[in-house]
């Protein structure tokens, strides 16, 4: 089966945005200098063809997307060189640093490290709750397309930190959990009935194939 590409798209869409914001948040992080000027995405990306083509095929199955709607990826530009810029991190960031004037404030190194942390945590969660809904439209159930989800979220794990990958699978399910689910299954809200029960399925099972995984180090609040 495969989904409707006029359905499908937003779900892929929302998928390779997460994915465009977490791959430069990588290539910034690998440049080790935090200069944008010193940011190459394709350079980033080169030693990483497999890693990435095995994610991209994962997101293909999960979501039972057709060849056109994975063509979106490649039409968006995210997955190729392409410059990176504070406006960049600062929507990958969705702002949380604040916009500062002048403008050039934003490529201040300690600004830049800050937006990156942000925006890798913020990104990788939202690519989980893409993930799980696309799985859910797609009627791919959680017994099925849990395992595929966290093989996707560990490449995206190595990709978001490349040089001290500190953040897990088993991270970034729980941020998800307490980021999304409550506004889905709260008792008020409009979520039909199958899918509360798809994602709490989800919840349950990503949990016990991530029940054990190593935690990554307590951070301080920034």
């Amino acid at each position: 089966m495969v989904v409707n590409p006029a359905h499908a798209e937003p779900l892929g869409r929302a998928i390779f945005a997460c994915l465009g914001g977490i791959v430069e948040i990588g290539a910034v992080r690998s440049s080790r200098t935090w200069l944008l000027a010193d940011v190459s995405v394709g350079a980033f990306l080169a030693p990483r063809q497999e890693d990435l083509g095995s994610l991209m095929e994962g997101v293909r199955v999960v979501g039972r997307f057709s060849g056109e709607v994975m063509a979106i990826a490649d039409g968006l530009g995210y997955l190729r060189e392409h410059e990176v810029s504070a406006a960049s991190l600062l929507l990958w960031s969705e702002g949380i640093t604040g916009v500062l004037q002048p403008s050039e404030r934003l490529e201040e190194t300690a600004l830049v490290r800050r937006m990156c942390r942000i925006g890798a945590d913020l990104q990788l969660t939202r690519l989980l709750q893409a993930l799980v809904t696309a799985a859910l439209t797609a009627r791919t159930g959680a017994g099925e397309g849990a395992s595929g989800i966290v093989e996707i979220l560990r490449v995206a794990c190595r990709l978001a930190e490349p040089a001290d990958p500190r953040t897990t699978p088993a991270d970034v399910h729980r941020m998800w959990r307490v980021a999304h689910l409550p506004a889905i299954l709260r008792p008020a809200s409009d979520a039909p009935d199958w899918g509360k029960a798809g994602y709490r399925a989800y919840d349950a099972e990503l949990e016990r194939l991530l029940e054990g995984e190593e935690p990554g180090p307590v951070r301080p609040c920034v």
